[in-house]
């Protein structure tokens, strides 16, 4: 495995591997990873030949008191991990190499990022589609790969690809999660012991969601459920609790089948998110 910080220098050896006929995957990442991030080097090393894995902690997706100083940074594991999953080549740059004092474009959805996330972290999503454009374009991959948790994030993403005529495929892979049903994140480690378990209420109220779903709920009454849980779970602060078309983030039209329901809320000083994919009977 090779461990690269130059985009260059990583741009001239995935071009080796084209020109030698390989399918590139790249999996980005801000590090910290764990289980869920290996999943996804690990799906792109089944389907591709050359698989790049991207370190890069990006300040532009932090808004001002977020947690970019403190945000956990384990290279060392990191490699180790990707090293194990399969990585053929690590990209690790530095913020200078990443943006110049004078840089002036930056990347923008328009309406995708309006709504829950991009309504509780203004200017987030800007900050994600420009470093990921940047990413794309230093790797040029013929498929990337994205986690399911951040499901507003790959719905943006794949917009961002769509419009600009990127060329490359997005595979969004299945959420991970410990066995007592919390997704993975790298913030988790953030939680002390009484608010992991307070940070269940996420999950609970996504298994309420979608027991509700098979039983016949409409997505107006699953929503409310899912709210009354998270509102009265003790040392959580929901930001929103919705069930919304999976393609749109709109509200789901009366006949509508696939929906997903997703959740946001502070448990202590760390936010959480989730979501589940639910059918409509």
């Amino acid at each position: 495995m090779i461990v690269e910080s130059s985009p260059a220098r990583t741009r001239e050896l995935v071009r080796e591997h084209r020109r030698g006929g390989q399918h590139i995957a790249v999996v980005p990442t801000m590090g910290a990873l764990h289980a869920g991030h290996v999943s996804l080097i690990e799906a792109a090393r089944e389907e591709c030949d050359c698989v790049v894995a991207t370190i890069f902690v990006n300040p532009t997706q932090f808004a001002p008191g977020e947690d970019f100083e403190k945000y956990p940074r384990t290279l060392e594991d990191d490699l180790a991990r990707c090293e194990a999953a399969g990585a053929d080549l690590v990209f690790t740059p530095q913020t200078s190499a990443m943006y110049a004092d004078d840089a002036q474009t930056t990347v923008v959805v328009s309406e995708l990022t309006k709504v829950l996330e991009g309504a509780h972290r203004p200017s987030h999503f800007d900050g994600v589609t420009t470093v990921v454009a940047k990413l794309f374009h230093i790797t040029e991959p013929d498929r990337a790969y994205f986690g399911q948790k951040d499901f507003q994030q790959q719905l943006i993403i794949r917009q961002m690809v769509g419009d600009l005529d990127f060329g490359l495929q997005i595979v969004t892979c299945p959420i991970i999660r410990e066995p007592d049903g919390l997704a993975m994140s790298s913030r988790n480690r953030y939680l002390s012991a009484s608010q992991r378990r307070q940070s269940l209420a996420l999950h609970q109220a996504l298994t309420r969601a979608d027991e509700l779903a098979r039983e016949g709920a409409s997505a107006g009454d699953i929503q409310q459920e899912m709210r009354q849980i998270l509102g009265t779970a003790p040392g959580v602060k929901p930001d929103y609790a919705v069930v919304v078309d999976a393609t749109t983030l709109l509200e789901p039209a009366g006949d509508q089948k696939t929906v997903v329901a997703l959740v946001a809320a502070r448990v202590g000083d760390t936010r959480l998110i989730d979501n589940q994919i639910l059918q409509l009977r």
